[in-house]
């Protein structure tokens, strides 16, 4: 049951650890979504088109570019949160029909009840382990599957494996687009991998971070974009350097080089994503 720590924040006990909804100071009807001290998602009610995350910004270009301005998509979304992604989906193009995953019950309902998202009958938001419910959709099925997992601040082992990655590419239709949200640092071997992996089953493959977190700098968010053909690399490359934060995108020779040394990961070997340091979160309560 929520409870309020203080007049502006409001906290819960969710399977996945402590949740917090943070009102955001500088917009009277936004939100921050929190797991344990973690990020996980920024909201506005009255504008769902704005988007904080720099790394969701991201993935939301991706999403501009998957098909014509408006035109509706069937999408899958693996990660629920706080539903910043379906929500952008929705206002953006009207009509798409969209199914979300989220493994944490409390969650969702802390989020049903906070943040509530807009009665829409082709938004679906089912509780269920996202592998399992890949495993259990027909092929190709979606123009779109987000893979934004977190158990804290880690995607889950399961979900890193090339017998994932096949799951995924089973369910996309032809043209589809796979987009996943991963937070690595420096090494950055985990990225490296997944671009191994991911390229196996979907070969048009990129890549698109902050400059500071592609050269090892800095612990962040990449996102990885993957498609059988096709993919949108010059427009997505143009709308990205020009974005309030502004991202590189690798692509071709260059991501060639990047993930020159990594193996592609199978269900055996498989390991959750990097921890982020100590001290890396940091959200004005």
């Amino acid at each position: 049951m929520g409870r309020k720590r203080r007049t502006d924040l409001i906290a819960a006990r969710v399977d996945g650890g402590l949740a917090e909804v943070s009102p955001d100071p500088d917009r009277p009807h936004a939100y921050t979504l929190l797991v344990d001290g973690a990020p996980q998602s920024h909201v506005d009610l009255t504008d769902p088109t704005h988007l904080e995350f720099e790394y969701v910004r991201r993935m939301a270009i991706v999403i501009d570019l998957a098909a014509p301005p408006g035109e509706p998509l069937r999408v899958l979304h693996l990660g629920g949160g706080a539903l910043t992604l379906p929500r952008y989906v929705t206002a953006t193009r009207p009509g798409s029909t969209q199914r979300v995953v989220e493994v944490d019950a409390a969650l969702v309902e802390l989020v049903r009840r906070e943040l509530p998202w807009p009665a829409d009958p082709r938004l679906r938001v089912r509780v269920g382990d996202a592998r399992a419910v890949l495993a259990s959709a027909p092929d190709a099925a979606y123009d779109l599957v987000v893979a934004d997992v977190f158990a804290g601040a880690r995607t889950p082992a399961h979900l890193t494996s090339v017998e994932f990655a096949a799951e995924a590419a089973r369910v996309l239709r032809p043209d589809g687009t796979y987009l996943v949200n991963i937070a690595d640092g420096p090494p950055l071997r985990h990225v490296r991998a997944q671009v191994a992996t991911v390229r196996t089953v979907l070969p048009e493959i990129c890549v698109v971070a902050d400059s500071a977190v592609l050269r090892g700098r800095r612990y962040g968010n990449l996102v990885l974009v993957a498609a059988r053909t096709g993919l949108p690399v010059a427009d997505l490359t143009r709308r990205a350097a020009g974005d309030w934060f502004p991202g590189r995108v690798l692509h071709g020779g260059e991501l060639e080089r990047f993930a020159a040394e990594a193996r592609v990961v199978p269900d055996s070997a498989a390991q959750p994503s990097m921890p982020p340091p100590p001290g890396t979160f940091h959200v004005a309560r």
